[in-house]
């Protein structure tokens, strides 16, 4: 892996992108983007107001009703998706170093668990725009009946800060192959990458208005795109609370299409026979993997009485070796949170643990050795004795933080399983393969993975169920979220 601190930075066009152009805030406000294993500012974005979206919608509502892009074919739509993917590939090493310093993620992690898979979920929708179609129906009577499948319209997509690039791509490519144009809304401590990807667009083809980029607070500027009656479907990822927000301002506005991917509490569940060397590796990454900021984090272990004791002590020695420090370092595991507030939210959790009686296993502290003293540094952290009424596992911490539980048998762990308001993802360890398949059925998750842990692939539906979400990213199932039906009848002659 490239050594990345002999890079510079090359910073996007610190203006909204909107129509093609890159412009100020009509108020003229900025906000700072700061560097998450330094505490140091980075630069100055702009803070866009209510005004600014409404000019980012109408741009995009232009493009989509009467601009070049409403003309073209599908085909020719696909191809400036995938080129847009080349792109983005090719520079995958020039987003990832702006992404580490804007997120806090390891270099290493930027390039192959953001950027890179970014580009190719654009490249797999670039496919899908020239198969879209609809269907002739075998109704009675004298009608020539069929089908159509159109796109939504304007499209406002709020992306989070944990996978900038990626999240983005799982939104955007759909919406685009769909063939509707889009509003970009970052998260503010994140909008670096998206900045860039608006202007790679342009240099990709895309005509004007296609996708537009505004950042800013999500007061004002992610309520304003939410409540904007022009906007026609919202894509999130992020909170349940915010989410509850969007679908009040759905309902009091247009009532516009929402897909909503939220957050998780994931088991890993460990039977007794389950290959153990293998688990533990999984369990491992799947909770410390980009600093626990991962929706799907695996953040609760389910581990079988009879082996509890030697699995969790096999994955507290391994946190206490992990290397924290400089996200451009190769030699780096785990780089810095993202932010001071999501440092002290971990931090409050710990302390909860603690105070819940839960037995601190390994670290429980920020990490403030050397360089890290500045930077928003968490030591990797892992409670046993959990119980299952304790916050740290019943709430998502969205930080390095792991909770180990006991179960006895097959339906204490599924009880543990479902035991929560959240429903994204899960994994079964286990060598008894029919026993797994019949759990995956009765398990509460939009994914279930049996013997592997956080496997991904563009062709797999993501997403949630209970309070983890509605609809899906990923896959054919997420193209539908960007279409509606229509269906047209025609009466036949019938004089013959």
């Amino acid at each position: 892996m490239l050594d990345a601190r002999s890079l510079s930075p090359r910073l996007p066009v610190l203006q909204l992108l909107i129509d093609g152009q890159g412009v100020d805030p009509v108020e003229g406000g900025f906000l700072p983007v700061v560097n998450p294993a330094t505490g140091e500012k980075v630069c100055d974005v702009p803070s866009a107001t209510a005004a600014d979206v409404d000019r980012a919608v109408k741009a995009a509502r232009r493009a989509f009703e009467s601009g070049p892009w409403s003309r073209m074919s599908a085909r020719e739509r696909g191809k400036l998706i995938r080129k847009l993917a080349d792109l983005l590939w090719q520079r995958r090493e020039e987003f990832a170093l702006v992404e580490s310093l804007n997120n806090g993620k390891t270099f290493r992690d930027a390039v192959r668990g953001d950027v890179a898979p970014g580009a190719g979920t654009l490249a797999y929708f670039a496919d899908w725009a020239d198969k879209i179609h609809g269907e002739v129906l075998p109704v009675d009577g004298p009608f020539h009946t069929y089908v159509l499948k159109e796109p939504v319209g304007v499209v406002g997509l709020i992306v989070p800060w944990n996978y900038p690039t990626c999240i983005l791509c799982w939104k955007l490519g759909p919406a685009l192959a769909a063939g509707c144009t889009v509003v970009v809304k970052p998260s503010e401590m994140t909008p670096l990458t998206a900045m860039k990807l608006g202007a790679l667009a342009l240099e990709a083809g895309f005509p004007p208005g296609v996708l537009n980029v505004v950042t800013g607070y999500g007061d004002p500027a992610g309520e304003a795109l939410a409540r904007h009656p022009d906007v026609d479907k919202i894509s999130f990822t992020g909170s349940g609370r915010t989410a509850r927000r969007l679908m009040q301002a759905s309902a009091g506005s247009n009532l516009k299409k929402l897909t909503l991917e939220l957050g998780g509490k994931s088991p890993q569940v460990i039977f007794s026979d389950a290959d153990l060397e293998r688990a533990v590796e999984a369990c491992f990454w799947g909770i410390f993997g980009n600093k626990g900021e991962t929706c799907n984090a695996g953040s609760r272990v389910l581990v079988q009485e009879g082996i509890y004791d030697d699995f969790v002590g096999k994955l507290a020695e391994r946190a206490r070796k992990l290397r924290v420090g400089d996200p451009l370092d190769p030699s780096t595991e785990m780089g810095a949170q993202v932010s001071q507030k999501q440092l002290d939210t971990i931090l409050g959790y710990v302390e909860s643990g603690r105070q819940q009686g839960a037995k601190l296993l390994a670290g429980g502290e920020r990490d403030t050795e050397s360089i890290k003293a500045k930077g928003y540094f968490m030591r990797p952290t892992i409670f046993g004795d959990v119980k299952p009424d304790m916050k740290i596992a019943q709430e998502e911490i969205f930080g390095p933080v792991l909770s180990c539980l006991r179960f006895r048998d097959d339906a204490h762990a599924l009880e543990l399983a479902n035991g929560t308001l959240y429903g994204l993802a899960a994994s079964l360890w286990t060598r008894d393969v029919a026993k797994a398949h019949a759990l995956a059925r009765k398990v509460k998750s939009g994914v279930v993975w049996i013997n592997c842990f956080n496997e991904f692939d563009d062709a797999a539906p993501f997403g949630g169920y209970k309070e983890s979400g509605w609809g899906r990213d990923l896959s054919h199932h997420a193209l539908e979220g960007y279409l509606q039906c229509k269906a047209v009848w025609t009466r036949l002659p019938t004089d013959t």
